[in-house]
């Protein structure tokens, strides 16, 4: 079928027209545009990505230390071990447990831990426990004029006609021995030595006897402790006689004194028991400074 050229050129336009059409209407409605760009992040994931790391170090707790840590490994301060008590602190440093609550503000003496650092040593003493003696100078001091004239005409006469030498000097003084070092020490009990010193093990002297026996104090001092709060022990009297020395009395049936008396040398201050023990027997210890050393060096020969 044969269309006029001009019905065909009508045709044509009418469909450009609706082409036309068809394109204005599509730019009315566009599709929604997703931003699939990672480094722009939407306004409320920034704000919770910056409150993140706030509130995960608000709920890390510190980490507490222990008190006196910085004072770890200084002389005259000690590092609390598991099973530590203040009276075992005590005797193994000589001092009174007492003494060391009071040094490092401890209140309640249960309340200590494991890796805490505790001042040992008397504020202001030598942590080291040096002891200073005097210095005794020997031989004669000769006097010299301090102007450099030569010695007095009579002096000279005195040597030219042979006079008797002056007497020899006096031979220089002994050098005083620590004060603390002169006790005057006696056997705490009668019985026998069924075990002697022994540093690893014993750390004194086992004495026997019977139940009831008398127990005396060694040399005159103080009682730091009186009571059965030291395992392996039993009952427990500890004397400090003074800053370097301290005995300890163990396994009593009785205790016949009490916390801070002054007791006397030859007291009676217990009575032999086995608390603590599998049999009648006085452990006895003499600390130097806080250490063991044997009674028999110091104990009077029976």
């Amino acid at each position: 079928m044969n269309i006029p050229a001009p019905a065909r050129w009508r045709g044509a336009l009418a469909l450009c027209a609706l082409a036309w059409l068809a394109g204005c209407a599509s730019t009315s409605n566009r599709a929604p545009v997703e931003d699939r760009n990672p480094a722009a992040p939407r306004p409320a994931a920034v704000a919770a990505a910056a409150s993140a790391p706030a509130a995960s170090a608000a709920e890390t707790p510190a980490v507490k230390l222990p008190p006196g840590i910085e004072n770890a490994g200084k002389p005259g301060y000690y590092t609390v071990k598991t099973g530590d008590t203040l009276i075992r602190v005590g005797l193994d440093n000589g001092q009174n447990w007492r003494d060391i609550a009071r040094w490092n503000g401890i209140d309640n003496p249960n309340l200590i831990e494991v890796g805490q650092v505790l001042r040992v040593a008397q504020p202001g003493a030598d942590a080291n426990g040096a002891v200073t003696k005097p210095v005794t100078v020997a031989g004669r001091v000769e006097g010299k004029p301090l102007d450099g004239k030569p010695a007095a005409p009579a002096a000279v006469a005195s040597a030219a006609s042979g006079a008797a030498p002056a007497a020899p000097p006096a031979p220089p003084a002994a050098v005083p021995r620590d004060a603390d070092e002169d006790l005057n020490w006696m056997w705490p009990a009668g019985g026998a030595v069924l075990a002697g010193f022994d540093d690893s093990k014993t750390k004194g002297l086992v004495i026997g006897g019977k139940a009831g026996d008398p127990v005396y104090a060694s040399a005159d001092g103080r009682v730091v402790y009186a009571g059965a709060g030291l395992r392996g022990y039993g009952n427990l009297v500890i004397i400090k006689h003074n800053a370097t020395f301290l005995t300890a009395y163990a396994h009593n049936q009785t205790l016949l004194v009490k916390d801070e008396q002054a007791v006397r040398r030859g007291q009676k201050i217990a009575e032999m028991g086995s608390s603590d023990a599998e049999r009648v027997q006085l452990h006895f210890e003499i600390r130097r400074q806080g250490k063991p050393i044997d009674p028999a060096r110091l104990l009077p020969s029976r």
